[in-house]
């Protein structure tokens, strides 16, 4: 019993002590140069946290039907417009790219590869927004294949957790 109170005591001290001396920025930890996503990131005191509901495609073929997968194009398009639409979304919040701590994408099979979710395709258009040269932060990212998303015709959704320090 004396043991496991030492180690507890020990480890609540070291928890402790590594908070006391955080650094006051967020930190991207990035394992791998190449991953589209950090492994992980650290957000010390001081911070407001922003959560940004899911977020879809917008129209990019106003002749095609309404619902399809044409209409809204395929994964790569539909990333990248939701990506831009995110981008109006945290403006308005004072926000940008460089503020997200943390993503999770929903990707739906994409008929133009083949019936299989297309994530190459979407780290493709992920990564000109995330890890770039005049961005170079990268969030922690989820993605999950889903069988459907609630607009028809949408194969990508998006949200985010961003973070702004407290001036």
């Amino acid at each position: 019993m004396k043991a496991l109170t030492f180690s507890l005591a020990a480890f609540a001290f070291a928890a402790l002590s590594s908070h006391a001396f955080a650094v006051d920025t967020v930190v991207h930890n990035q394992e791998q140069a190449n991953s589209p996503f950090a492994s992980s990131v650290v957000v010390p005191p001081g911070y407001t946290t922003y959560y940004i509901s899911g977020s879809g495609p917008s129209v990019a073929d106003p002749s095609a039907p309404a619902g399809s997968v044409q209409r809204l194009g395929n994964t790569v398009a539909q990333t990248t417009s939701t990506l831009e639409g995110l981008r109006q979304r945290l403006a308005q919040l004072g926000l940008t790219f460089a503020d997200v701590v943390q993503g999770r994408v929903y990707l739906a099979a994409d008929p133009y590869n083949g019936g299989k979710m297309d994530y190459a395709g979407m780290n493709g258009a992920w990564m000109k927004v995330f890890g770039a040269a005049d961005q170079p932060n990268k969030p922690a990212r989820a993605t999950v294949q889903v069988a459907n998303l609630v607009v028809p015709g949408a194969l990508v959704e998006i949200e985010l957790v961003a973070v702004k320090k407290v001036p």
